[in-house]
């Protein structure tokens, strides 16, 4: 995919194992915010019952779940989302959830995005701050500031300076919807504060004002009118001019949105200054004593990469898609690396997407398997390791194999999660009044559904698995010809041990569930994940051992599951999706739900105006058909059959675009429209995330669809016109192309410019490891073996040193002639006060 333009490509992984300290905790914020009368603090905070979410500016994106009554709450959970918009914060809320009334915010943890490299891959404890309305701004305002000289009759009169307040971008949303936004401007200084006002701007997050306010700096002696105030010559330099920015709250309180301070000091060299402005809190900011509201622990991953046009990457893309042909594997750029990025687990995925995207992962797998098994010496501790190849293929599994898992364990997990019956068979860990043959006999049910859905779904194993499982099969079995279990072994380690039995026991991180389990249902999910191991370990099963559970307890449970039919089950499962014959992906037999979730629908034939035409409704998209529910929908229907009854299905080879909406067109940010047959559905997403993943899952299943449009309207067909292109007719074509329709087909949807983008920054981070590597290849040809640092070595795979050296060789020159065409393009010095780079701080400060 050629880009002719530089954009900047972000992804964010936010770890929350976070704990809220209840040291140093004044009970009077409770007052403050829950209106609480004197109280003992021990007693409220062991009440507290809080929850931790994650905004990008003012805009909530992600939360956990509720963490009942404690002061350190253990949150657990990781969210991996691209960041679809720019943005100057990143923060973290926790809240004390109400009963009666709105949640309470209690601390927060603001992080610039510019600081998010210093912290990034780190787990450490930040200080909560207070969440003072006050402090909470985002977006940035264009201003203009001119010093003149007012000429009077009786000669030079005063100085003027005129201000002119240009426009403002990404102003917060209030109450979910556009502000209405309006600019106080103000010269100030120690004996003056002269105020002006600007229009406010109706529903709008970016308003463009161009007002001109002027301000008298000083005055001649002349000058005979009397003045309000009197100035003094050095007076001049303490001067300022504050901007804030505000909502118009009509009838309720405005609320503040932001503010700036720019000396006058600027002008005095130049009598013309014009800049962008970061907005910043009243005041720039309260200070506050550290620990006073506990802390938050964090890990927070972040990635900003640089995407050159696609003839940039080309020759370093060429040399990894070599990667297979090249004798021996381990001296092939894309192996090398595996070696040098060892510690570095994310390298793999951009390797393995960038090769699957080529067709040549296939070939890759097989031949640094192949290697794999070289070093092998057991049939039994065949893929046990954390290799290359293991790697590979489990990156391989979850990108390719996400909807398999949703059609084969997602029904089930779903039950677990909403019925939520203990399974506890532990007598040790057996709670007061459980009943230990009743939750045997819950476990026992769910794993019998769970083995049952696995073992029954092979025709809907994807395609790829299927061809890996093949080749390790046949590898196996020519590694280790006196075993003839280890061709099932040899599947059996990857799809039950490293993928079914690993989505199980974390259905979120395989996008299975919104969020972790709570502390009993994940330990129903861990004696369900361990039984699904050994009852796929094809050793455990075909040898009748036992001996991957030391408990007794677990021993006994396992027993029933001991017949031959159970072990005849996962033997031809395993042989159907690892046999020689082609498969062809015949799709699922029932509805796949691939996304659902709560938006906002906006009531189709309705006038334009009024927020009764807004209401929220629960969206459900299967791989079938599209459909919204006055309520949530549950799967399991024993529990609720509330909102089952849809109140609209569209089908999705209907669908014929799948397109933003304009902000314009119902003041209102994150909306996007499915065009089909009948009129257009407009959707609001929660946030700018969640828009982009419900276009992401619509697209993907409609793309190849035979009546997709050409055109869209970006706006809406109101007051008998179009209002993106003003035309009459409301089966007017499109004026605005649809975005490029590609084949529903993975492959094509990777960017391999940002893949390959992602290899080069992190083989150049790694400079130092390569230059060990070429040393020890030099070594190695000389003396004929590691006879130096033979321990650091070691870490690297040279069988031929010299085709190795080669390839190192190759990758050098490449990634130098990609760092040039880097230096060329990038501008990191983008002028202070640009657009692009906006002025931070309370006021300028020059020398």
């Amino acid at each position: 995919m050629s880009q002719t333009t530089l954009p900047s490509k972000l992804s964010a992984l936010c770890k929350l194992p976070a704990k809220w300290l209840n040291s140093h905790w004044p009970f009077v914020l409770f007052n403050i915010y829950m209106n609480l009368g004197p109280v003992s603090a021990p007693n409220r905070q062991r009440d507290l019952c809080t929850f931790c979410t994650i905004s990008l500016d003012q805009e909530e994106v992600f939360r956990t779940k509720v963490f009942d009554k404690s002061l350190s709450p253990f949150y657990g959970e990781d969210f991996f989302f691209e960041i679809p918009r720019p943005f100057q914060y990143l923060s973290f809320y926790i809240y004390a959830k109400g009963s009666f009334q709105r949640d309470l915010p209690v601390g927060k943890v603001s992080i610039r995005k510019k600081d998010l490299y210093q912290h990034s891959g780190k787990e450490q404890w930040f200080s909560l701050q207070p969440v003072d309305p006050n402090s909470e701004v985002q977006g940035k305002v264009h201003l203009e500031m001119r010093l003149s000289e007012l000429i009077t009759d009786n000669g030079p009169g005063c100085q003027q300076l005129l201000v002119r307040i240009i426009e403002c971008q990404g102003l917060p949303l209030i109450s979910g919807q556009n502000c209405d936004p309006y600019a106080t401007v103000a010269l100030v200084g120690p004996s003056r504060s002269d105020h002006k006002k600007t229009k406010v701007k109706k529903k709008t997050s970016d308003p463009h004002f161009e007002e001109t306010f002027s301000f008298e700096v000083t005055r001649s002696s002349s000058y005979s009118k009397k003045s309000n105030f009197q100035v003094e010559e050095e007076d001049i330099e303490k001067l300022e001019i504050k901007v804030d920015l505000w909502n118009n709250g009509n009838l309720a309180q405005d609320v503040f949105l932001g503010e700036t301070r720019v000396s006058i000091k600027i002008l005095r060299n130049e009598n013309f200054h014009k800049a962008w402005y970061l907005l910043q809190p009243k005041g720039n900011g309260n200070k506050h004593k550290p620990d006073d509201l506990g802390s938050l622990r964090l890990k927070v991953n972040y990635v900003e990469d640089t995407v050159l046009p696609s003839s940039c990457y080309k020759p370093l893309c060429n040399l990894l898609l070599k990667s297979p042909d090249v004798k021996p594997i381990s001296a092939s750029a894309a192996h090398i690396l595996g070696d040098i990025c060892r510690e570095r687990y994310e390298a793999v995925l951009p390797l393995v997407r960038l090769l699957l995207h080529h067709n040549r992962l296939v070939p890759f797998l097989t031949a640094v398997a192949a290697l794999e098994l070289e070093n092998t010496q057991e049939a039994n501790t065949i893929f046990r390791g954390n290799s290359l190849a293991t790697r590979c293929i489990d990156d391989m599994m979850k990108i390719v194999g996400k909807s398999y898992l949703m059609g084969t364990l997602k029904p089930v997990l779903d039950e677990i999660f909403d019925s939520n019956k203990s399974c506890e068979i532990d007598p040790i860990k057996l709670k007061e009044g459980d009943n230990v043959d009743v939750n045997k006999e819950n476990l026992q049910n769910y794993v019998q559904k769970i083995f049952s859905s696995i073992t029954q779904s092979s025709a809907s194993c994807p395609t790829l698995m299927c061809d890996v499982f093949r080749s390790l099969r046949h590898m196996a079995s020519k590694r280790f010809p006196v075993d003839p279990h280890v061709q099932y072994s040899a599947v059996s380690s990857f799809v039950f041990l490293r993928f079914f039995a690993v989505a199980v026991l974390s259905p979120h991180s395989f996008q299975l569930r919104p969020h972790h389990p709570d502390p009993e249902i994940s330990r129903t999910l861990t004696l369900i994940s361990k039984t699904i191991q050994t009852l796929g370990s094809w050793g455990s099963l075909s040898k009748n051992k036992l001996s991957s559970f030391k408990e007794t307890f677990m021993y006994d449970f396992f027993k029933s599951f001991q017949e031959d039919k159970c072990i005849e089950k996962v033997k031809k499962f395993l042989d159907e999706i690892s046999s020689n014959v082609n498969k062809e992906s015949s799709g699922m037999e029932d509805a796949l739900i691939l996304k659902e979730g709560e938006v906002q629908k906006r009531a189709q034939g309705r006038k334009r105006i009024g927020k009764r035409n807004f209401k929220k409704r629960w969206l459900r998209v299967t791989n079938r058909e599209l459909s919204y529910h006055k309520h949530r929908v549950f799967i399991n229907p024993v529990l609720s059959a509330v909102g089952k009854e849809a109140l609209c299905i569209i089908d999705v080879k209907n669908i014929r675009a799948v397109e933003k909406l304009d902000e314009s067109a119902f003041n209102r940010k994150n909306m996007f429209q499915v065009v089909h047959a009948e009129k257009p559905l407009y959707v609001q997403a929660g946030n700018c995330v969640e828009a982009c993943e419900w276009m992401e899952v619509l697209s993907q299943f409609s793309r190849c669809n035979e009546r997709r449009l050409a055109n869209f309207h970006p706006s809406t067909y109101t007051g008998g016109a179009w209002q993106c292109c003003k035309g009459l007719s409301d089966r007017a074509p499109g004026c605005k192309p649809c975005t490029t329709p590609m084949l529903a087909n993975l492959q094509l949807d990777i960017d391999c410019d940002r893949e390959t983008e992602r290899i080069f920054s992190l083989l150049t981070c790694n400079d130092g490891k390569f230059q060990k590597m070429e040393d020890a290849c030099a070594s190695i040809a000389v003396y004929q073996g590691p006879q130096r640092e033979q321990d650091e070595y070691s870490k690297f795979t040279i069988q031929d040193p010299k085709e190795t050296f080669q390839t190192l060789k190759q990758l050098r020159n490449v990634m130098e002639e990609l760092q040039t065409q880097h230096d060329r393009r990038n501008d990191p010095t983008a002028k202070y006060g640009s657009l692009g780079n906006p002025i931070v701080g309370k006021s300028i400060q020059t020398g």
